[in-house]
């Protein structure tokens, strides 16, 4: 008997007990963590889509017709300014020259004859200005067969990379066929589009600090920083968006004509009010956080953002830097809750925030 007694006090005490650990624990979890937004000067980067072209990139044609003969350039090599690229067979054109060379010289000994004797009256002066009219045409004639044959040799126009080779040694070509391309890469152009937000928050800073940043495809930052140089003078009215020119130079031929990578536009954000992205929740396009009053009670509160950036909100309306706000458990509490809390100070719930 005294034995179910002690035995029932036993279990009466584990489950007392029992009780009182997940009362505790229940006390535990009902405390929640809160903050309050943080006022702050800064700067925000962030990154647009690129597009790299060369300086200069142009198209390498033909202006005659014929078979390539020489081809004194590779693929990817850097040239100079007037070196020989490619040669098309001059024979033709050559030939040309030399025919209308002689009609030159005949016409020359023609016009000589008539004027000696226009200067003694045995012919018109009408004779002589006909003699003289021919001798110009067949200069022009030579000057064009000339022009031909200088036509036959294409060099390079200014210092560049060529690009891929179209045609071998031997292949017949038209007038106007493209042979190549050649890029100056020794500085690039990057283009990026901006929304019209950010164009006027860019035109509206204070100074003129128009230096950009440009990572490439691998990750890395190219080592000259670039300028934004120019802006299109139309939106586009399909995307809302401008387009930006920015000039990066380029010494050691890095950057390539086509290339990608991606822009790093720094914006000031001045007296900006700014919450982690963890403390908010979205309902049918719109954004809330739960305000937490002087008696620890809950509501929910609609809020408008003007920049969302890595892990946090930056504030046009709805909240003031004297609010308190819910940062953990916002699944789990409902409207006008009384929670118990911990309060944790803004720059420590913003640690992850990356000026």
């Amino acid at each position: 008997m005294n034995k179910s007694i002690l035995s029932l006090s036993i279990f009466a005490s584990l489950l007392l007990s029992a009780c009182g650990a997940k009362k505790e624990e229940k006390e535990e979890v009902g405390k929640y963590t809160v903050t309050n937004p943080l006022l702050i000067d800064t700067t925000y980067t962030k990154e647009y889509v690129a597009q790299i072209q060369s300086i200069q990139n142009i198209e390498i044609r033909a202006k005659v017709e014929g078979f390539v003969e020489t081809i004194n350039v590779d693929e990817g090599q850097q040239v100079k300014a007037g070196q020989l690229m490619f040669t098309i067979r001059p024979r033709e054109y050559e030939a040309e020259l030399q025919i209308a060379s002689a009609k030159v010289k005949t016409a020359e000994l023609e016009m000589q004859n008539v004027k000696t004797l226009a200067d003694k009256g045995i012919v018109s002066k009408t004779e002589l200005a006909l003699s003289v009219a021919k001798l110009n045409e067949v200069k022009a004639d030579a000057a064009l067969a000339e022009l031909h044959v200088s036509y036959t040799k294409v060099f390079a126009p200014f210092n560049g990379v060529v690009d891929r080779l179209k045609f071998k040694v031997g292949s017949l070509i038209d007038e106007g066929t493209l042979l190549t391309s050649l890029s100056n890469n020794k500085e690039v152009y990057a283009y990026f589009n901006v929304s019209e937000q950010e164009y006027l928050d860019f035109k509206s800073r204070k100074n003129n600090n128009s230096e950009v940043s440009l990572v490439l495809a691998n990750g890395q930052l190219h080592q000259f920083k670039g300028k934004i140089e120019t802006i299109e003078g139309e939106f586009d009215n399909s995307t809302g968006s401008i387009a930006f020119r920015a000039k990066f130079p380029n010494p050691n031929l890095l950057l390539r004509h086509g290339e990608t990578g991606k822009i790093q536009l720094k914006f000031n954000l001045d007296h900006a009010i700014i919450i982690p992205q963890r403390a908010t929740y979205e309902i049918q396009d719109k954004t809330y956080v739960y305000v937490v009053d002087d008696k620890n009670k809950v509501s929910s509160r609609c809020i408008t953002l003007k920049q969302k950036l890595a892990n946090i909100y930056v504030i046009e309306s709805g909240l003031s830097v004297n609010d308190k706000i819910l940062l953990e458990g916002i699944q789990s509490v409902k409207e006008d809750d009384e929670i118990q809390t911990i309060f944790v100070p803004a720059k420590e719930s913003l640690q992850a925030f990356n000026k």
